[in-house]
């Protein structure tokens, strides 16, 4: 797949770059992109909640009434279920959400997802960014630029430049991620997928690497 490298002012330099078919042209699986997404939230859940039992909630132990007799249901004390203050029945307790993924699903997943948007023209190479202090507005002038401003975009860096990080960060409509964190469900999430040349051109040496 050819895509055109832009310049910081939204225009063509004449230069393109080839991202592998393997990654950016495979037929798209959704439901491993499903699971995926499915196991990503589930990560961001606490699991903390937690009610009382009868067990642990205030109250004296003292049996209300004798068993039999009183005409009235048996009861046990006041910390019984059926009344206000007592404790739950089968209530919530602690525990992970985590799912399990094996490894190639997740990279079928992510593969997946790339395809999607190579298939919906929804990738953007530009050529490197680089900024002298973290700057917001210019990282906004960047992205009206290229007419991104009002897109939800995935900025992938290849590593951490602390002033492009913090120039982008601001941005409400903007996900600045390393490619080495990048996953589904922000792929998923977003409109546009911007790439800097430098990490389309790790794509690009990872599919020689891998012919080797």
């Amino acid at each position: 797949m050819q895509v055109d490298i832009l310049n910081k002012e939204g225009n063509k330099t004449g230069r393109t770059i080839e991202l592998p078919d393997d990654i950016f042209g495979i037929e798209p699986n959704d439901h491993v992109i499903y699971l995926s997404v499915k196991q990503f939230l589930a990560a961001q859940r606490q699991g903390t909640h937690k009610v009382k039992t009868r067990a642990e909630v205030h109250g004296a132990s003292r049996k209300l009434h004798r068993q039999k007799g009183t005409g009235g249901a048996r009861k046990g004390n006041i910390r019984n279920p059926l009344y206000k203050g007592g404790g739950t029945v089968f209530g919530p307790k602690p525990h992970s959400y985590d799912i399990k993924l094996n490894r190639k699903v997740k990279d079928l997943a992510k593969i997946s997802a790339l395809s999607y948007k190579a298939k919906e023209n929804a990738i953007v190479v530009v050529e490197d960014i680089a900024l002298n202090a973290p700057k917001t507005k210019e990282a906004q002038g960047v992205l009206k630029n290229l007419k991104l401003d009002r897109k939800r975009t995935l900025f992938v860096l290849p590593e951490y430049n602390e002033n492009v990080q913090l120039s982008f960060r601001n941005i409400p409509t903007v996900l600045g991620v390393l490619l080495a964190d990048v996953n589904t469900y922000d792929i998923v999430n977003s409109d546009v997928l911007l790439l800097t040349e430098n990490t389309a051109k790790i794509f690009s040496e990872e599919e020689v690497a891998a012919e080797a």
